[in-house]
């Protein structure tokens, strides 16, 4: 286990996947318990479809997905707000009106622009183990804010939770502190949605809750449970995803339904024996009484009749330079896809490290391009099945001296090398300036998952 929990801590990516999810799930634990007294909580439902159709369109114009989304989420966390509390349109009904067609305005631009390929799916259902610094510093920014916000406020959200009629009445300015609640429910379901996706990300707000609802009555006790069972339930999610190679956000959801159903198990236990303490003590009671009032034999009767009983950057050179001190960056089985991915997302951790990978030696002819691509690749998931595939592009070092031969097509090889880049039309890219190449007679796997 402790092997395991070092190798996966070995990867850049997973620590900050591990440090985001974490903060994350603890905001949307805290909110969670409001939303859900207040009966909002679909609107983390409702407010991920608008999160997704605002991923789409930073996709399509080629922008920073969190810049655009966080601020047109909140707007329409507030015009959620407003259509509930001052409009014929109320409740779940605002919800189903603003989802739905945010849901259909993405859907129409990703087909329109993109295409439906493999990024709708890291939209819908998550991609946490792909996400580039900046994604992390503005996350993890972000997300202390709203744990600051709802520290510092928490009185009040307290009061407007369990009875917003009395709380206007005492002079608290209920209307400010609901938008307070929208707004930081707005940038925690953003943030969530690179964790779970559109279509999980309300089960982070809802799972903790409930769960801890079964075992505690008070505000404060569901509040620190529910934050408890949040930031375990994702630690536990996130390791099952490395160990088994299963989906990060299914995985989370996974674990919070079955400790929803410990709880649950747990409540109907402790119910059944305190109902069955009650019945005991009632008939024991009942058989004092008896034998006060009717003298059973081999007791004394008290004088009286009374009865007695007990009862949780730089330049390119200067990174470059800096990157090669380091050591070499082992490209592994597993976890292939999410570290070939990373290191094309944070290009400026990598670029003049020592790469080494094993894989399939392919060679690409493209028209008009006299000279050929190589390239040492996997194959994976893609937008229609098994016709994706992760690697890099390879080439011989020019500073090796001599040719340098190439094996032939679909060899097992490794390749090692210095991570380069290139210019080509004006856009940068990343290739592995060979210092050997060498055939393996043991295959790995092809197809990976992860």
């Amino acid at each position: 286990m402790f092997t395991a929990l070092a190798e996966m801590f070995s990867y850049a990516f997973l620590v900050r996947a591990f440090i985001v999810g974490t903060l994350v799930s603890l905001c949307a634990a805290l909110l969670g318990v409001s939303l859900i007294l207040k009966r909002y909580s679909m609107i983390g439902d409702g407010l991920s479809h608008v999160g997704f159709g605002t991923l789409a369109l930073a996709t399509a114009l080629n922008v920073a997905p969190l810049t655009v989304s966080i601020p047109l989420v909140v707007a329409a966390a507030f015009l959620l707000l407003r259509l509930s509390e001052n409009s014929r349109i109320r409740g779940d009904a605002a919800i189903a009106l603003i989802s739905t067609g945010s849901l259909a305005a993405g859907v129409f631009i990703i087909s329109m622009t993109t295409g439906m390929n493999t990024d709708v799916c890291n939209f819908l259902f998550g991609s946490i183990l792909a996400m580039t610094r900046s994604d992390v510093y503005l996350s993890i920014g972000l997300s202390v804010i709203v744990l600051i916000l709802f520290v510092v406020f928490y009185n009040k959200l307290f009061a407007i939770t369990f009875d917003e009629t009395f709380a206007g009445a005492t002079g608290v300015r209920t209307g400010v502190y609901n938008m307070l609640i929208a707004l930081l429910t707005a940038v925690t379901i953003v943030l969530g949605m690179r964790m779970m996706g559109a279509m999980l990300i309300s089960s982070l707000i809802v799972f903790p809750a409930l769960s801890s609802m079964r075992l505690f009555k008070r505000f404060k006790s569901v509040t620190v449970c529910s934050a408890c069972v949040s930031t375990l339930c994702f630690f536990a999610g996130i390791i099952i995803s490395y160990v088994y190679a299963t989906p990060t956000g299914a995985s989370v959801v996974i674990i919070n339904i079955f400790v929803f159903l410990l709880f649950w198990a747990v409540n109907v236990f402790s119910v059944f024996m305190k109902e069955k303490r009650t019945a005991m003590g009632m008939a024991s009671a009942l058989c004092v009484l008896l034998a006060a009032s009717c003298g059973s034999p081999g007791t004394v009767k008290p004088a009286g009749g009374a009865s007695q009983s007990v009862v949780l950057p730089s330049a390119v050179d200067d990174i470059v330079s800096k990157n090669r001190e380091a050591g070499v960056v082992e490209i592994k089985e597993k976890m292939f896809i999410a570290q070939t991915n990373d290191v094309y997302l944070n290009a400026e951790d990598y670029v003049g490290k020592t790469i080494r990978l094993e894989g399939l030696f392919k060679i690409e002819q493209y028209a008009g391009i006299d000279t050929p691509y190589c390239f040492v690749l996997r194959y994976g998931p893609g937008c229609c099945g098994n016709d994706g595939n992760a690697g890099f592009e390879v080439a011989w070092d020019k500073e090796i001296s001599g040719e340098k031969p190439y094996p032939e097509i679909d060899d097992w090889v490794e390749a090692s090398g210095e991570l380069k880049y290139y210019e080509e039309d004006g856009y940068p890219y990343l290739y592995i300036a060979l210092s050997s190449l060498k055939v393996l007679e043991e295959k790995g796997a092809e197809f990976v998952t992860q």
